[in-house]
């Protein structure tokens, strides 16, 4: 089993290893970001590789709403960092149990998040384009 290490972001804490971050609080809780943000654990790993297949770890286990379980809170939703630590862990061993699957299903994940990117990017252009040519028809009436 890999070693990572999980603990609260700090923003005076800097890390030079491999590392992401991962929201624990709201309904979004478990889900692995790049950039911290206030309410977020930080996860080291020793190489870039086991980060990765952790990170996509992680990003299977939020999609799959695996953290839900481990929520507390009524008005709040939050996961600890004890549960998220058992979690991930346990989600590791499954994970290595079958590691073929595991590496196809982190390709296809890849490639699936990179489309959706690019859709969203079409979206945008789209909505551009929507605005631009109602400014266009606007511009003209005041002349």
């Amino acid at each position: 089993m890999t070693k990572f290490y999980l603990k609260t972001n700090s923003k005076t804490a800097e890390t030079k290893k491999p590392h992401f971050y991962i929201l624990n609080k709201g309904m979004n809780s478990g889900k692995p970001l790049k950039e911290p943000c206030p309410n977020c654990f930080v996860l080291t790993a020793n190489t870039e590789e086991e980060l990765q297949s952790l990170y996509w770890l992680c990003f299977g286990l939020w999609k799959a709403k695996s953290f839900h379980y481990y929520l507390k809170g009524s008005v709040i939703p939050f996961i600890t960092i004890n549960d998220m630590r058992k979690a991930i862990a346990g989600g590791y061993e499954i994970a290595e149990e079958n590691k073929p699957v595991f590496k196809k299903s982190v390709k296809v994940l890849q490639l699936l998040e990179d489309k959706e990117k690019q859709y969203h990017q079409n979206i945008q252009l789209i909505q551009d384009a929507k605005r631009a040519i109602f400014y266009r028809y606007i511009s003209r009436r005041r002349k």
